[in-house]
């Protein structure tokens, strides 16, 4: 199998059913566990990696099955191990546990449990802090890169604010596991809107809308075709952005040095080796806001890096720096060797890109600084009042 275009993205898998069996039949849970396990095991054959709760299993009453997914889905991780390519990046799984997780594991996957945190697959976050699962699904959608829902309530539609709010894709599912208006299916209801789709994931083939579509199962889909159509749409995902922050007239001195910089270094290594799309406001392509100050902190705030070239002493290069850093985004500030900068910016540490040497010893000193500073703390970290 060719290297997905999945590999590495880090995936969520949320939701739950509803306790009531008349809302939630016994045939279409066990259909939406069937998919979720057979969705998992697909994903990890194409090294794709994933957030995944640990906590206790709860049952429903009338039929005892499991209201939650997650144990289904570190198990299915668990099982698919041998199929994982070789190479990829690791952790498989970040497992977001607090203070109780290891007293409500249940019995029957102690042995999957053990056998995944005694390997190097796994990265535990522990939020024992946290006793509120708000702050805890904060977590979650921090280190997940895709949202896909099913079932669920209020839990699913915050988490699905948190995942959009940071310019992440949201994909819910339709699958019969609530009321109608709850969770995953009012969200479902919203994205097949067409002046909505877009809002919840961004595709490089056709549009939301049409996807949306795709997977407006009928009862009469299998299991498998579902979980083709989901892979298929998983892979038509644009990838996360870097929004571009850098001088674009063509009549400043620097600009022939700004621009072959960008062509022939940072494009290379920001989307050919890091996965990203580039995202450059220059008024040269499709507007979706009114003005262009709106279209840019727009695709700003909802980028996942922001690299910041300060070359040529724009101001509006300087407030859109701002912005990146008051939100937090992770943020690589460069500027040309021996251009002037601003006396306040020195203590942010930040590339002096050249203009001589070979291309590949640039991007060497270019990939080099980026992993240096990617996960640079914010400079307000948070401070939350209650702990």
């Amino acid at each position: 199998m060719t290297r997905s275009i999945l590999a590495a993205r880090r995936i969520q898998i949320a939701g739950s059913i509803s306790s009531e069996l008349s809302l939630a039949s016994t045939g279409d849970v066990q259909q939406a566990r069937e998919f979720v396990g057979e969705l998992v095991a697909e994903l990890v054959k194409r090294g794709a990696t994933f957030v995944v709760p640990v906590d206790a299993e709860k049952l429903r009453d009338g039929d005892g099955k499991p209201i939650c997914f997650d144990w289904l889905i570190w198990k299915s991780i668990c099982d698919s191990l041998p199929q994982r390519p070789a190479g990829v990046q690791t952790p498989l799984v970040v497992a977001v546990q607090h203070h109780k997780s290891e007293n409500q594991i249940p019995p029957e996957f102690s042995d999957v449990w053990e056998q995944m945190r005694n390997s190097d697959a796994i990265s535990i976050e522990n939020v024992s802090h946290w006793n509120m699962n708000s702050q805890r699904m904060e977590v979650q959608a921090n280190e997940g890169d895709i949202l896909i829902t099913l079932g669920g309530s209020e839990g699913v539609l915050f988490l699905a604010n948190l995942y959009h709010d940071a310019g992440k894709p949201v994909i819910p599912l339709n699958l019969k596991l609530t009321g109608e208006n709850q969770g995953s299916l009012r969200l479902f209801t919203m994205a097949l809107s067409s002046m909505q789709s877009g809002r919840f994931f961004r595709v490089t083939s056709s549009n939301a809308h049409t996807w949306m579509n795709r997977i407006n199962w009928s009862n009469a889909k299998t299991v498998t075709d579902r979980v083709k159509s989901m892979i298929e749409l998983l892979e038509a995902l644009e990838p996360p952005h870097a929004f571009i922050v850098r001088l674009l007239n063509p009549a400043h001195t620097d600009f022939a040095d700004v621009e072959e910089h960008f062509k022939d270094i940072v494009r290379p290594v920001v989307e050919d080796e890091l996965g990203y799309k580039m995202i450059v406001v220059d008024g040269e392509q499709p507007f979706e806001k009114a003005r262009m100050d709106q279209e840019i902190f727009e695709k700003l705030h909802r980028s996942s890096f922001v690299l910041a070239d300060i070359t040529g002493l724009r101001p509006n290069c300087f407030i859109e720096l701002g912005y990146a850093l008051g939100r937090g985004l992770p943020t690589m500030l460069s500027v040309k060797e021996g251009a002037e900068h601003p006396f306040d910016i020195h203590s942010l540490a930040g590339l002096h890109w050249k203009t001589t040497g070979t291309h590949d010893e640039r991007k060497k000193a270019f990939r080099t600084h980026w992993y240096a500073i990617k996960n640079r703390p914010a400079i307000v970290p948070p401070n939350p009042l209650v702990w």
